[in-house]
């Protein structure tokens, strides 16, 4: 098998008498954004990053419906809440940042946020459309950098470069990315990515922590760009993947196990330890679950529609895959390297093999449970 994988006084007599009449301490009033007043009359803002500038800590912004041309930089604890209709649109986008790895590449990111923490980004379209990038910088529409919060309710799309530079390394929904010593903590939840070069939803870095957590991930289908990931946590972070929709990442060159430089994947853990990866639904790929990394749980989740290579892969030990549906795989449902693991009470409908011969004489500390309740539809005399 051949796989590679290309984130703030009366005092006196009140005082001596013991009465005092404690005043609730009023929160921070709510800045108003609108980029025309017509939705919002009286909004004391016309731009998000004029708010975000005059906002004190922990203060909530509402960003009311309209297009807003312009890259926005957070650095303090903050809420953004968009109205429906408040698409943050840049055009053209410029780099604004760095990568914490890969040579400090630049990046352009439509929304930054970076070395804070508390900032939560909810109900706002961030569109890369208007871009006007053909490969560089890297474009993202949501960067933690060093950063953590929360990501809900949002849409993210079109963040992938224009004609001639489909296959550059670059354009990435929402990338949670630590480095320097540094850490990022994020839950993107109930959100849209789609139209994307790269990657979807991407969690990288040693000191990073991503949950994604009810989201719906698209890939273009087949291209013949850059080979595609849905959700990725990678390069020793960690964190949870749990009941999103992710689908449609081919990479149409790879047509055969013989002939495939890269591949396209749903759900992709690279170096990553103790990673969670439960009742997703995961379809139309080349792999529908690739684990590279130890301690990692696969549980519940239905992978369908694997083309040319393995539902599910385990590269690593201790490892578990338990109660997981696998229909049409067109290599093994499950294949495992690796010492320690658990695979167990998985449905498996439509694959040629169920569980590759290699994993049982390898490695023989795995423990495999393939009862007649957990294989169906397979011809067994391929069974290995």
């Amino acid at each position: 098998m051949k796989q590679v994988i290309s984130l703030f006084g009366l005092a006196g007599s009140a005082l001596a008498l013991g009465l005092f009449t404690v005043l609730p301490v009023s929160a921070d009033p709510m800045l108003v954004v609108d980029d025309d007043g017509a939705q919002c009359p009286g909004a004391g803002y016309v731009s998000i990053q004029a708010a975000v500038n005059a906002a004190a800590p922990n203060a909530t912004i509402r960003v009311c419906p309209g297009t807003y041309d312009e890259q926005v930089i957070i650095t303090k604890r903050l809420k953004l809440k968009g109205d429906n209709g408040a698409v943050v649109k840049p055009s053209p986008m410029a780099a604004n940042t760095t990568s914490l790895s890969f040579g400090a590449a630049a990046i352009a990111a439509a929304i930054l946020v970076m070395d804070t923490t508390n900032v939560t980004l909810e109900g706002l379209t961030v569109d890369g459309s208007g871009s006007g990038i053909v490969c560089g910088p890297n474009m993202i529409g949501i960067y933690y950098r060093n950063a953590s919060g929360k990501v809900k309710d949002a849409a993210v799309r079109h963040m992938k470069s224009l004609p001639g530079g489909e296959g550059c390394q670059s354009g990435l929904g929402i990338f949670v990315q630590s480095g320097a010593g540094g850490t990022a903590k994020v839950e993107v939840e109930n959100s849209s990515v789609h139209d994307y070069q790269k990657n979807g939803i991407t969690g990288n870095g040693s000191g990073t922590e991503l949950k994604a957590k009810g989201n719906v991930v698209t890939g273009i289908g087949p291209t013949t760009g850059a080979g595609q990931n849905g959700i990725q946590i990678g390069y020793g972070a960690t964190g949870e993947i749990e009941d999103n929709k992710v689908m449609n990442h081919i990479w149409s060159p790879c047509v055969s196990v013989a002939a495939c430089e890269w591949i396209a994947t749903n759900i992709l853990i690279y170096d990553s330890d103790d990673v969670k990866i439960a009742k997703n639904t995961a379809g139309k790929s080349q792999t529908g679950i690739y684990l590279q990394g130890n301690r990692g749980k696969v549980e519940g989740n239905h992978v369908f529609d694997t083309d040319i290579f393995d539902g599910l892969v385990l590269f690593g030990d201790d490892n578990k895959a338990e109660n997981n549906t696998i229909t049409h795989s067109d290599e093994a449902a499950i294949f495992l390297l690796g010492d320690g693991n658990k695979v167990t009470g998985n449905k498996i409908n439509e694959a040629p093999i169920g569980v590759p011969a290699i994993t049982f004489t390898n490695w023989p500390d795995n423990y495999i449970h393939t009862s007649d309740d957990d294989l169906w539809n397979i011809d067994r005399t391929q069974l290995q």
